[in-house]
Order: C-alpha cells, then structure tokens, then sequence
C-alpha cells in the first residue's frame, strides 16, 4: 500500500519513522512537512491514514473509488486535487489514462495513485536533488506533480500529432484512402483524442485557480502565494495542451469527412464505368436480338454477307462507344 514515506527538513530527506502515525506530528516539530504515498490501497488500509491526517471522508471516498474527474476541493484541513496522468501506446493507438489524487495540508502530502502509468517516484527523485525548490514545502510537491503531468501531456500530444500526420498520409495516398479498414482506424483514433481530452479539459479550471489568473485571482488555502508563478506556468502549458487537443479533434473530423467523400467519389466513378460497360453490352445484345428473330420476310435472309456484315457494325459502334466514354473520363 505505502510505496514510500518520508518527513522532509529545509528541502533534505529523513527518513519516516517506523510507524507512519508518528510522522506528521515529528514532522511540525521540526518544521517541516511529510510525504506519504499510496498506491491502489484498499478501504481498510486507507482507514488509518485518513484518520491520521484527518483527510475529509467525501475526499477519501473518492481516492478509493477513483474515476473521477481532475478537480480541485478546499476542505477545512486540506486541499484535494485529482489529477489524470495519460499515457499513449504507438503501436496499438491506445490512449490510457491514470489517477493521481493529492491530499495537501500544512504539514503534509498524501499521494493516491491508480493504475499503472506515471509513477511518482521519479517526481520524487527530481524533487530530492532540488533542495531549494523542496523546500518551499508542501506546495513545492503539489507543483512537481501538477508540472510533471502536463508536461506528459506535451509529450502525449506530440504523439499524437505524428501518428496522426502518417495517417493523413495514408488515407491521401493513391491506394491507401480506399482501405476497408480506413474508417475504422480514423474513429478509433478520435476516441483515443476524447480519451485525452477528458484528461486535460477539466484541469484547466483547477490550474486557472492555483494560478490565481482571470476570475480566479482569491488565493486558494495550503497554496503559498509566492508559488503563483510556477503554477502559471504549468497553466500555460496545460492551455498549449488544450489547444493541440483541439487542433487534433477537428483535424480527425476533417480527415474522416475526406475520407468518405473520397470513398463517395469513388464509388460514383465506379458506377459511371458500370454503366458505361453495360451500354457497350447493351448496343450488341439490341441488334443481336433483333437480328435473330424470325420474320417471313427479311430483306438480308439471303445476304450472303451479313453475319459478317453485322458483327462488323457491332464492332464498331462498340469501338465508337468506347472512345466517346473514353473521352469524357467515364472509362
């Protein structure tokens, strides 16, 4: 349950005491803070944590529950953010996201994470060889986490973009955009964008809050105010991320909807040839068909030359067909 526990001392790691019940009140005597974090904990294991740190019980049903939505909730002794970290797989064009929730308090940081990708401990790493930045505290985490994720979705979306320029090449290429299976990887792939912007979307307004930027300016408690800045930043990449999610949805729009007017196209060229063949089969069979009916009296019965007559009129009003629907592009 636990991944990692440790008090923090003017931005240096010392290690948690044996019983984590004993950390948060060793870490206010010595002035700093601790930083808890979970992984995926049961109800039971998570009772004691949330009665240690006092964690709001409607915060704590949804750290158990997960699936929930990025947000940001002030409650009486701490703040709760839910992030959800994304993470793309090139080869299957999957996107497949996580959840981290953070409990952040005076003297404490409670992590949450569900499912597999963006483990936090390499946000924990980068923090410990920057002790002038961990030093600020409890907001220096909330910031490396919140930073580190957005970050990932720079990273996501640039992906997705590439993936999605050799997909554009290939429905646009002469033999590619007829593929049967071209419609289906092309909704397939704007599923994966919805996927991703379900992630990024509703961060927005939580970030506008830490950023303290547009209407959101009031400052939000356990957030220092000098660490405004760092979380503008993260705002501004988070609004490029929305902006490239957006650019992707209407670009997979645009790509589907040529797609199926390539495909119209082409099934109206092929129905032209259809019925251009069918009138060169039709001239024949016409005079054929009159040709072997039985009349009394037929002026060319006794022609000896007009079989031969015949299928060389036939021959060439099937050649004078052929060039006429040649010429107009029906052939």
């Amino acid at each position: 349950m636990i991944v990692d526990c440790a008090i923090y001392r003017e931005g240096h790691r010392a290690e948690g005491p044996e019983d984590f019940s004993d950390a948060l009140a060793e870490a206010r005597s010595a002035g700093g803070f601790v930083w808890i974090g979970l992984h995926e904990p049961t109800e039971d294991e998570f009772e004691a944590v949330s009665q240690e740190f006092a964690l709001h019980p409607l915060a704590v049903e949804d750290s158990l529950k997960a699936h929930q939505r990025p947000k940001l909730e002030v409650y009486d002794d701490s703040l709760f953010l839910v992030l959800k970290p994304v993470v793309y797989e090139p080869r299957s064009d999957t996107v497949s996201s996580g959840e981290i929730m953070v409990f952040l308090g005076d003297a404490f940081v409670v992590t949450v994470r569900h499912g597999e990708g963006a483990p936090l401990s390499a946000v924990r790493h980068r923090l410990e060889h920057e002790p002038e930045l961990l030093g600020k505290g409890p907001t220096a985490v909330l910031y490396a986490i919140a930073d580190a994720t957005v970050d990932h979705y720079l990273e996501v979306a640039t992906e997705l973009g590439t993936d999605l320029e050799e997909l554009e090449a290939e429905v646009f290429s002469p033999d590619g955009g007829g593929s049967r299976h071209t419609a289906s990887r092309i909704y397939n792939f704007k599923r994966q964008i919805l996927e991703f912007r379900r992630a990024t979307g509703p961060l927005a307004l939580p970030m506008t809050r830490l950023a303290g930027v547009g209407t959101f300016g009031g400052s939000v408690p356990f957030v220092e105010d000098k660490a405004r800045p760092f979380f503008r930043d993260v705002h501004d990449h988070l609004t490029r991320v929305n902006e490239s999610v957006e650019g992707l949805d209407r670009l997979v729009s645009d790509i589907l909807s040529a797609h199926l007017a390539q495909m119209s196209v082409r099934q109206n060229d092929d129905m032209r040839k259809i019925s251009a063949w069918a009138a060169m089969a039709a001239v024949p069979t016409m005079i054929a068909g009159i040709y072997g009916m039985n009349f009394e009296h037929m002026p060319e019965l006794r022609w000896e030359w007009s079989y031969p007559a015949v299928i060389l009129v036939m021959a060439a009003l099937e050649v004078f067909l052929f060039r006429l629907f040649k010429r107009r592009g029906w052939l």
